[in-house]
């Protein structure tokens, strides 16, 4: 990854009515990189990225494309981005080589340079079997493929992608995916997404939104370093004292789940045969003994349930 500094939106601010849609967001996003959006419902994400194309203006804070400021230069600052919402702007009665050179004429792009521009979507977006078909008979997966080209067929250094995966089937979704993933290398994107497994495979950073503001942004690793510590799944068949867990070394925390079982929050100095020869004294039978990893979609719940929480 290069480190030159594609998008630098700093503060931003937006406000509908009495409503703080987007509450002090910066986003920062360099070339030669894939930055996952994410964030529940009403988070601002939407807003962010609605202001980060110029399709609406920030109540206050900066916003900067390329070096060029969106606000002050909007034309220029915007002819190096490409912007594909989660409804793409299709024409479902144009074919999709008419459609494309539509979108070459809205950049300005005449003659050779037209064609050469469609040509390099075209190929990076594997359309070349449906040229001549009419987008509205295309499957959802190529219709997909049709707006992520007219989002590039600039070569803008800037794709913004609102949910490209969002109604495809399986094939068609890691198709998208390897897509994003190659453009990610000449360009930067921001991609917002619902879909954790698929911020794993595609990003290299995340930044999470609740209620408008930013309450993480960091590496992929650095999310996944937020699992916390390992957590043990130990039944017995009847209930036993916590205490006793609690007291065995390397046990942080004990909590108490259905059916006997309970969850202990171990660290490095913790030996599982603790827990068998403590069992083995006290005469508690085990019915099992479960290792828990921690999946990206609980650290994700539980950055945005301690920012409600606040």
């Amino acid at each position: 990854m290069t480190q030159e500094v594609l998008v630098q939106a700093e503060n931003l601010h937006r406000h509908y009515g009495p409503h703080h849609a987007v509450d002090g967001v910066s986003i920062h996003l360099h070339q030669g990189e894939v930055l996952a959006l994410l964030g529940p419902n009403g988070a601002g994400k939407s807003t962010t990225m609605q202001m980060l194309t110029g399709n609406i203006a920030p109540g206050s804070g900066q916003i900067r494309i390329a070096g060029i400021d969106l606000l002050d230069e909007p034309r220029l600052a915007k002819r190096h981005i490409g912007y594909l919402p989660e409804k793409p702007p299709l024409y479902q009665d144009m074919t999709v080589q008419e459609y494309l050179r539509y979108c070459a004429s809205l950049h300005d792009l005449r003659g050779k340079a037209a064609v050469a521009a469609v040509d390099f979507a075209v190929q990076r977006c594997n359309l070349e079997e449906v040229m001549k078909r009419l987008i509205g008979n295309l499957s959802k997966g190529f219709q997909q493929r049709t707006g992520i080209a007219q989002a590039i067929l600039h070569q803008p250094s800037v794709i913004i992608l609102d949910e490209p995966t969002v109604g495809l089937d399986p094939v068609q979704i890691m198709e998208i995916r390897q897509l994003i993933r190659e453009l990610g290398n000449d360009h930067g994107v921001i991609l917002s997404t619902h879909i954790l497994p698929e911020v794993k495979m595609v990003c290299d950073r995340v930044q999470i939104m609740a209620r408008g503001r930013t309450e993480f942004a960091d590496t992929l690793a650095g999310l996944e370093n937020r699992r916390g510590s390992p957590v043990l799944l130990v039944g017995f068949e009847t209930d036993v004292d916590e205490h006793k867990l609690t007291a065995l070394n390397g046990v942080t925390t004990v909590e108490k789940q259905a059916n006997s079982t309970y969850q202990l929050h171990i660290n490095e100095q913790f030996a599982a045969d603790s827990v068998c020869r403590l069992a083995f004294a006290e005469q508690w039978k085990i019915t099992q003994i479960t290792p828990q990893s921690v999946s990206l979609e609980s650290i994700f719940l539980s950055i945005v349930h301690q920012e409600e929480s606040a």
